[in-house]
């Protein structure tokens, strides 16, 4: 989730986030990405940057994401209405990984919702910020206030050096657990910070006024162990770290029980319902369904892309490749995909068409690297 989402298909002017000049200075290729300019990769490259962060610490520009706030204090009551997850017993400063739902229990989007005074502050996909917006203002009780947070910048220290590098500035926060947050001040500016990321490894996202995020940016890349790193190893690490990314490997015709997202479903929640599609969601928890999310590793070095057919020993189509590519801490091809259930253990063969040849593939487990999420 918090991390990526789709291309901008529209052609209206792209949009910049306060990092920009800062990017294009440490030599930046930038692209088209959910309507913004963002940087791809730096001269050092993917694999470099993916595990540079895998080893020290990467500074991501995630400031295209959309921050909302809600204020009031049934916030955490109404948006349970919209989204399976148990929020009302969110303890304050802590978060969770959430979905908002269709009425059929397709996802509507990935977020993440923390627990802040008089409220809640959600951070959603950057392709969806606005659908997302306006989501939540036709559905929330009239009593909750809906701020968008827009303008905000937002970045994210990833590595086992990051809780190293940020306690240089702000004292404390190497001992923050998991998914939780607390107001800091780094080089006397004034940042939310949460203990998360869409990486699989440590680290944390900071989020602060846009006038303040480069001099903050170039005090964390002022640090030996930080480098700045683009859109490309973000997708290649989560891909990794078995992560969905937004209109790729989730969309509004995949419930979260296809997706392996069950766990998002709090226990309240699976005996009460209450949610937007929670009598199919409900169902399928407890008969399974037709299709399953799955992770694959091919044979040899050929990736499998996205929208790759996969075809059982036979040659029988079986399914669909939804993420792909190389994955550099494993030194070889992987990808996530949705298989027919009864292709779907682990270690079951399967083949993936790439260049109209099929390619001997099987479901291998996820994540395809361990995640390094600080427990205490």
């Amino acid at each position: 989730m918090s991390s990526t989402a789709t291309d901008s298909a529209d052609t209206a002017p792209l949009k910049r986030t306060p990092l920009y000049e800062l990017h294009r200075a440490r030599g930046a290729k930038m692209v088209p990405f959910a309507g913004y300019e963002m940087p791809v990769q730096y001269p050092t490259g993917i694999i470099a940057e993916h595990l540079h962060t895998r080893s020290q610490a990467g500074l991501f520009d995630v400031s295209h994401m959309g921050q909302i706030r809600l204020r009031g204090a049934g916030a955490a009551g109404a948006l349970e209405a919209l989204v399976p997850g148990e929020l009302q017993a969110l303890a304050p400063q802590r978060m969770r990984y959430t979905l908002l739902l269709n009425d059929k229990g397709g996802i509507h989007d990935d977020l993440m919702a923390t627990r802040v005074e008089d409220g809640l502050m959600l951070v959603v996909n950057a392709a969806c910020k606005d659908a997302d917006l306006a989501h939540l203002q036709a559905r929330l009780d009239r009593g909750v206030t809906i701020e968008p947070r827009f303008e905000r910048a937002l970045l994210a220290l990833q590595g086992p050096a990051a809780a190293t590098v940020l306690a240089r500035f702000a004292t404390g926060v190497e001992r923050m657990p998991f998914m939780s947050a607390v107001e800091v001040s780094i080089a006397a500016v004034p940042c939310s910070l949460t203990r998360s990321g869409y990486t699989g490894e440590d680290g944390f996202e900071i989020s602060l006024a846009a006038d303040h995020a480069v001099g903050v940016a170039e005090r964390l890349l002022a640090e030996p162990e930080v480098a700045p790193i683009g859109l490309g190893a973000r997708d290649t690490l989560r891909l990794e770290a078995g992560l969905c990314l937004y209109g790729h490997d989730i969309d509004e015709v995949t419930t979260p029980i296809e997706a392996g997202l069950a766990w998002t479903i709090g226990k309240r929640r699976r005996t009460e319902g209450g949610f937007p599609g929670a009598a199919i969601i409900l169902r399928q928890l407890a008969e399974g369904t037709a299709r399953k999310r799955v992770g694959i590793r091919p044979d040899g070095r050929a990736p499998a892309r996205e929208g790759t057919a996969v075809v059982d020993p036979a040659g029988k189509p079986v399914g669909q490749v939804t993420s792909g590519g190389f994955g550099p801490s494993v030194n070889a091809p992987i990808a996530m995909g949705y298989v027919d259930a009864a292709h779907s253990a682990e270690g079951t063969a399967l083949a993936v068409v790439v260049r109209d040849v099929a390619r001997p593939a099987r479901v291998a487990p996820l994540p395809f690297v361990p995640t390094r999420y600080y427990r205490g």
